[in-house]
């Protein structure tokens, strides 16, 4: 695939609706205002565009990040002013909510990590790096489209960071597939698990107990996630207290089926989703 197709490619909003629908990102995102809704597709649909040039194993890896420079500069121009057509009502966005540039640029570096070398068992300050680029710099544009200030970039940091270490924990079999391993170095030496086999980690009997520390540090995430939503207005933190419900079901779920082979993939039912939803409109 060609690097200009990739580029010109980029999701639309609606796109976005039909990719997220049926998901506990969609549902929460249906409750909010339209203009705030239509702003958080926009975002999904940026961020789903970088991170499928990141996932397109078949390009080669400077092509990838030449794609993704392609996007560095689309952003600038949406800040100039400038926009691409596909990209006016990002812009307009951007302007409305006073969404942060340096925002978007993470999202793009954290994508560029993935896209210039199939990350494995990386040091823990790089595991925290890319937690904070691919999800709380995403929760970062979010809370300010919800109307939160300094208490949203808490959130954005607690709740982004609970949220990847779920998707982690959740996807260690998936990851490997395409050659990574999100779990840290320092915790799987501690157990004596090989840092470069990809193979021999995700088969490793040990596994379960470094995987129990990532699922401790996104409890106390989640947990931190909870005092900062409690003592702010419910109707600027109704979408991130859908998606913190929802994907602590995923973390329990995860859990409940364990990390030991063989490891089944992890759903929530569309019912429980709903029940998440009409629990948080009270």
């Amino acid at each position: 695939m060609a690097v200009s197709n990739i580029v010109a490619d980029e999701s639309t909003a609606e796109d976005a609706k039909k990719a997220s629908s049926g998901s506990s990102f969609y549902l929460a995102l249906r409750i909010l205002p339209a203009a705030q809704r239509d702003a958080m597709y926009q975002i999904y649909a940026f961020c789903r565009a970088v991170d499928d040039i990141a996932d397109e194993g078949t390009l080669p890896r400077r092509e990838r990040a030449i794609a993704l420079d392609h996007w560095r500069e689309d952003i600038d121009a949406c800040y100039r002013g400038e926009p691409k057509q596909s990209l006016a009502a990002l812009t307009c966005h951007i302007h409305a909510f006073h969404l942060s540039r340096d925002d978007f640029q993470a999202v793009i570096d954290g994508m560029a990590m993935d896209a210039a070398g199939d990350i494995v068992a990386p040091d823990e300050p790089t595991l925290d790096l890319y937690c904070d680029r691919v999800a709380s710099a995403v929760g970062r544009l979010s809370v300010r489209i919800f109307g939160m200030q300094d208490a949203g970039r808490r959130l954005a940091h607690h709740l982004g960071r609970a949220l990847q270490l779920t998707n982690i924990l959740r996807d260690i079999d998936e990851d490997a597939a395409i050659g990574r391993v999100y779990l840290p170095r320092e915790l799987l030496s501690r157990e004596g698990i090989s840092t470069t086999d990809i193979a021999s980690i995700v088969a490793d009997a040990r596994l379960p107990r470094v995987c129990s520390v990532i699922a401790e540090r996104a409890k106390v995430h989640y947990a931190t996630s909870d005092t900062i939503m409690a003592t702010s207005p419910r109707g600027d933190v109704r979408a991130p207290r859908i998606m913190s419900a929802a994907y602590r079901t995923v973390l329990d779920a995860t859990l409940k089926r364990g990390f030991d082979l063989p490891r089944t993939r992890v759903r929530t039912p569309r019912s429980r989703l709903l029940w998440i939803v009409a629990r948080n409109l009270i």
